[in-house]
């Protein structure tokens, strides 16, 4: 939790609630442009990086991504869960709130 909220604008641009501690890691609900479900990062000290997995809504695995360091983590799950190269952000927030993010 610490590690989201170095980054606190772009985790609450995820819709997140729900949050739930788990034994390696966090679990959360996210409501993106991309992801409306779950998502749970996991600690993985044989590698000393995070296994993320997203999950719809009924928790069914979406995608795993493994190995992400601390560094890169918000950036990762800001990627799957907001946006990716399937469509022009900025064009998508425009249309929806009038605004453009420059």
């Amino acid at each position: 939790m610490v590690i989201l909220k170095s980054r606190l604008q772009i985790m609450w641009s995820w819709g997140c609630c729900k949050f739930m501690a788990l034994n390696e890691g966090l679990m959360w609900h996210v409501q993106g442009y991309l992801l409306n479900g779950w998502v749970k990062v996991l600690y993985n000290c044989g590698t000393d990086a995070f296994d993320v997995y997203f999950l719809n809504n009924k928790k069914e695995l979406v995608k795993k991504v493994e190995e992400v360091y601390l560094d890169n983590l918000v950036d990762v799950l800001d990627w799957h869960i907001e946006k990716d190269d399937s469509f022009d952000y900025d064009k998508r927030v425009r249309q929806q709130y009038s605004f453009s993010l420059y």
